[in-house]
Parts: C-alpha cells; structure tokens; sequence
C-alpha cells in the first residue's frame, strides 16, 4: 500500500472513476484535501464511495479572502473534519499583499482550533515559510504536515526540528532543489504526496493520476539512495505514527495498519 498525504479528488471531475480505481488497484491510501467548503462537502462524497479516501477540511490561502467575514461558517466543518487541510499562507504565488491579513486571520482561525481540538494540519507554505513556521509555535501545534516544501534550507531546517512531518511530490521527477529537499527530510518525518490533479499539470501540463504515487516513490528512493520499497514502507510506517493515539483517526489506522510495525 502506498500513503498520497495531499491530493485534491475532488478537482477530478470526469476522471474520477478512473481515478478511484488507480486507488483500488494500487492500494493507495489517499488524503483528499479541500480548498473551501464546497470541495469539502465533495470529499466527504467521494470518501463515502472509496474507503481509501481521507477527505479533510480546508481552505486554502488562495480562497481566504472569500472567508475572511465569514469565520462563523468554518467551525462545524472544522469540528466535523479528522485533519485539517489545505490551510496556510502564499505569498509567492499570490502577489497582491493586500490580501495578505485575510490570509493569516483564516490560517489563524484554522490553527486555534486545531490547537484545540489537537487535530492535524496539512499546510501550504508558499513564500511564507517563516510566517507559517512562527505561527505554528504561537499556537503550539506540532502534529503538522508540510506540503511541496520547496523554501529555504534553514526555514526547513527549524521546521524539522519543531517536529513537522514533509510529504514530497512529483516535483522530485523534475527538480534538483526538491530532490534536496527529499534527501534532506529525516527519515521519520519522511511522507509522499501528488497534489493530484493538479500537481502534475501544473508542471507537465497534464493532469496526473492517482498511480504517479509510485513514480515519486521511486524518484525520492533514488534521490536517497534506498531501495524503492524502503521509501513506500517508510512513509507508511510515518503515516501511521502521525495519526497513532488519534481517536478521529483510529478507524482509519486500525484498517489500514492493524498492528504493523511504523517508521523509526
């Protein structure tokens, strides 16, 4: 079984029954992250027809300023939601710094109750990987899952050693800095992602499957130097100490992992 910690199912539209069955033929246990409401409440759909589909509340950075007045419509979602995804800053692919409070105030709203509720993150870093990294110690929320980390070395760095997991995707099959990256993330904070449908296409131009899970797992083996399969139960085993002790998760964990062993 392969681990996908960030992936968009619902951006699938017609493709979504070949999808799932990629998910089923290759087992690969998927984290379906949302970027507003409405893709949430069509994760939760698509999770009700694939038991291997993690759906999780979010919204992303790019869709905050819609959200921004409207905080009281987040809490029951958030409340309902396991982990909590995709949320965070963009300052690099967003340039317009006017929208920038609106961010940071819907992140914040996110990592309170996750604070709270000591509920996992999924988080997008974009441009602000300080910003992100000094609010997740404002909130003293530690359970986070950093995704496509593809910041400066020395912000990595401390957010390795403020415990946050790093889920590498298919940026590792074109990008020396990513394969850095990927040599660089310790081996028991190590996951795999695709970003799926998206991740792809926005660097090969077309829409990426499912089944590219285990392309990355090949290229993160190579770029570490192990075999393909110690990458594939690595992150398994990582997965599987994120969400042990998790009482939203342990369905999910009893399924998936029973008793195996986990990552060191």
């Amino acid at each position: 079984m392969y681990v996908d910690a960030h992936a968009h199912l619902d951006r699938y539209g017609d493709d979504l029954g070949n999808a799932l069955a990629e998910l089923e033929r290759d087992r690969i246990l998927t984290v379906s992250v949302s970027m507003d409401l409405v893709s949430y409440r069509r994760n939760v759909e698509i999770a009700a027809a694939c038991e291997l589909v993690l759906p999780t509340f979010g919204v992303h950075p790019w869709n905050a300023p819609a959200y921004a007045g409207r905080l009281g419509e987040l809490r029951e979602p958030i409340r309902q939601s396991p982990m909590l995804g995709e949320i965070g800053l963009d300052h690099h692919f967003v340039d317009d710094a006017s929208v920038y409070p609106a961010q940071r105030e819907v992140f914040e709203f996110f990592l309170q109750a996750a604070a709270e509720q000591r509920k996992i993150v999924n988080l997008h870093t974009s441009g602000a990987e300080e910003e992100v990294l000094a609010l997740l110690k404002r909130y003293d929320v530690r359970r986070a899952v950093v995704h496509w980390y593809s910041g400066p070395l020395d912000v990595f760095d401390e957010l390795a050693a403020w415990g946050a997991y790093f889920a590498v995707g298919v940026e590792v099959l074109h990008s020396e800095h990513i394969r850095d990256i990927a040599r660089r993330v310790p081996p028991e904070r190590l996951l795999t992602e695709t970003d799926n449908p998206g991740g792809l296409k926005w660097l090969t131009r077309v829409p990426g499957m499912p089944s590219v899970i285990k392309e990355v797992v090949a290229a993160v083996a190579c770029a570490r130097e192990v075999d393909v399969d110690d990458v594939a139960v690595l992150a398994r085993g990582n997965f599987a100490r994120l969400i042990k002790g998790d009482p939203r998760l342990g369905e999910t964990r009893e399924k998936f992992f029973g008793q195996a062993s986990e990552g060191p």
